[in-house]
């Protein structure tokens, strides 16, 4: 060996073949997020079962909100029996198990090779190493990730579509009653009050989602997306170099890295993925519209015109916590406070020129749901289904 070269320590065959043992485990490790998340979730505490009475009153307020939802939404509802009052650990493995293709998707394709790969003979020996070191250690780095994030958003979600994301299987409703209960005490509202509000959202979005070619086109929708990164293992590195150390507040540099968290999972945004985007947007801004305006009319039918529920809920929604951001961005779900109300525009101008019968279209037949242009333009989408 020359004097000048540098040794690489990875070239031990035995480090190749632990290498080959770690990639074998699969692009993301599951245990890695499952252990991760339940951690998150419970906070290292023992989580005791929901209280059979506090189930028995919620699976009795579930017959009444079941009628109501199937009167909104003019569709057939879930039998009620199908209902799961769940602690946080439950909806963890739950929402694990559901959004497993969208993350598996997300996984394959930061694992991949990068579109631009270095000459081997000319690539800096040390990138060399931290390449073949970031490529073994990225399914543990993002089961980590996905299990932080998942656990975190147990904390305080109220059942299976905080985030309007489809589920599989989809037959099943859940409240996550700890959390519906904390709610309502933080905000004074009475908790059979909180917990109707959160039965009619899980209903109505149940039957929104039960729609198969609703479902279907989300789904496809958002796992397009998730395949669209393209795999960046200099972000990491790069986005160290550009950061503004000027503040000398160390936790203000490291916010400030680990804000976006395609930098830290080394993933980069796509040309498909631009492409993508819009017609995403606009599909799950008519789906958010839709669900809050049935839920806005279930509720007023049970909790009374001008319940303050919705306003609370949303204010909550819009303010948006980093875990919640972190998973919109890799999922392409973008629930700022403008796509809200370009959501609710949107519903408000459709009821204008056609009232709820030509609201309703929206998930009647597939390919009705709007178009980038239509979703600014109720006008225009109703032309098209009429034509």
């Amino acid at each position: 060996m020359a004097e000048d070269e540098t040794p690489n320590p990875f070239s031990n065959p035995l480090f190749a073949q632990f290498q080959r043992a770690m990639s074998a485990q699969g692009p993301l490790q599951w245990d890695v997020a499952r252990q991760t998340a339940l951690m998150a979730a419970t906070q290292g505490t023992t989580e005791h079962n929901v209280d059979p009475q506090r189930r028995i009153a919620v699976e009795s307020l579930a017959a009444v909100a079941q009628m109501h939802a199937a009167e909104v939404t003019g569709r057939e509802i879930l039998n009620i029996g199908k209902l799961e009052v769940v602690a946080r650990a439950t909806w963890v493995n739950m929402t694990l198990d559901s959004w497993k293709p969208y993350f598996d998707a997300l996984a394959r394709a930061i694992g991949g090779a990068p579109e631009e790969t270095p000459d081997d003979d000319t690539a800096d020996p040390m990138m060399k190493m931290l390449a073949s070191v970031s490529k073994m250690i990225a399914p543990s780095m993002l089961g980590m990730s996905v299990g932080t994030l998942v656990g975190r958003l147990a904390v305080n979600t109220f059942g299976q579509f905080d985030l309007p994301l489809p589920r599989e299987p989809h037959g099943k409703l859940v409240i996550v009653i700890g959390n519906v209960d904390n709610f309502a005490d933080e905000w004074s509202i009475p908790r059979d009050d909180m917990t109707m509000w959160a039965l009619l959202h899980e209903l109505v979005s149940s039957a929104v989602f039960g729609v198969d070619h609703v479902r279907d086109t989300l789904q496809k929708l958002v796992i397009s997306f998730a395949s669209g990164f393209r795999p960046n293992p200099a972000a990491l590195s790069d986005s160290i170099g550009q950061l503004d150390v000027s503040s000398g507040d160390p936790m203000k540099i490291l916010d400030s890295l680990l804000s976006d968290p395609t930098v830290l999972l080394g993933a980069q945004r796509s040309g498909a993925q631009d492409q993508i985007a819009p017609t995403l947007d606009a599909a799950v801004a008519a789906i958010v519209g839709y669900v809050d305006h049935c839920v806005d009319r279930a509720s007023a039918r049970v909790l009374g015109e001008g319940s303050r529920i919705a306003e609370a809920v949303r204010r909550r929604r819009v303010a948006q916590s980093g875990d919640r951001v972190f998973v919109e961005r890799l999922l392409g779900l973008d629930l700022t406070t403008e796509r809200v109300s370009l959501a609710q525009q949107f519903v408000a101008g459709v009821i204008d020129r056609a009232g709820e019968a030509g609201l309703s279209q929206l998930i009647e037949k597939p390919g009705n749901l709007p178009t980038p242009a239509e979703i600014v333009a109720p006008g225009l989408w109703l032309a098209r289904l009429e034509g």
